[in-house]
């Protein structure tokens, strides 16, 4: 892992903050300031940050930016897995805490904390996700009221909770549910007669994807990230 990353990871300090750090001379390792932000540290590294000692914290938790065409799979022998996108030994041991459909981006969060997951994902907890929806034909007002209402999926018994709308433009659509059913947001805008062109994940729960992160890079969560599912 980079220095800077490690920094970023094991500090409260932002990507930005650490190669400041570094470059000051306030990072140590092994008894020897480094100066530079992208060499590796070895494992098992003494590390010190201002004369403070710091350590990579014991369970990881990543937010990535998905691009289309990667699958939300840990493994997979014929398609890239959005697992593919992490050095191999970050990616070790980590699975994904609510999956996307292969060709919708965003938001896609990663972790080795089962109960933490667990928080993300149970259907008890309602955990809300909202995405950005771009559509074939303009939204109606009436397709609007009946999502915020409430809408039966075909092939299914009860229909969807209640949706957050917000128009942003004429076929561009945020939608937040706090359901996770197959394919939902599709069959969702299928149900009140349009159509999803694409779709984008943007944030989970109190998490928001990063800005400053392209379609395939990832960064570590902060504390008060990982906090907010607790």
């Amino acid at each position: 892992m980079r220095l800077d990353q490690f920094i970023a990871t094991s500090s409260e300090l932002s990507r930005k903050e650490a190669k400041r750090a570094i470059a000051t001379g306030d990072v140590q390792v092994n008894g020897i300031v480094w100066k530079n932000s992208a060499t590796a540290v070895p494992a098992n590294a003494e590390v010190m940050l201002q004369g403070e000692p710091v350590a990579l914290p014991t369970e990881r938790y990543l937010m990535l930016n998905k691009p289309a065409g990667f699958i939300s799979a840990t493994r997979d022998s014929d398609q890239p897995t959005a697992l593919d996108l992490l050095p191999a030994e970050l990616a070790r041991n980590l699975h994904i805490a609510g999956r996307l459909d292969a060709d919708t981006t965003g938001l896609l969060l990663l972790t080795s904390d089962g109960q933490w997951s667990h928080r993300v994902t149970s259907p008890r907890v309602e955990c809300p996700k909202t995405y950005q929806v771009a559509l074939s034909a303009p939204i109606s007002q009436a397709a609007i009221a009946a999502l915020e209402a409430g809408v039966m999926l075909r092939n299914d018994t009860k229909p969807t909770k209640p949706a957050q709308v917000t128009v942003l433009q004429s076929q561009l659509v945020e939608l937040t549910i706090s359901e996770g059913r197959y394919h939902q947001i599709k069959r969702m805008l299928a149900a009140v007669g349009n159509h999803v062109t694409t779709l984008h994940r943007s944030r989970i729960g109190g998490v928001t994807l990063d800005p400053a992160l392209a379609a395939g890079e990832h960064r570590f969560l902060t504390s008060a990230e990982i906090a907010s599912f607790t």
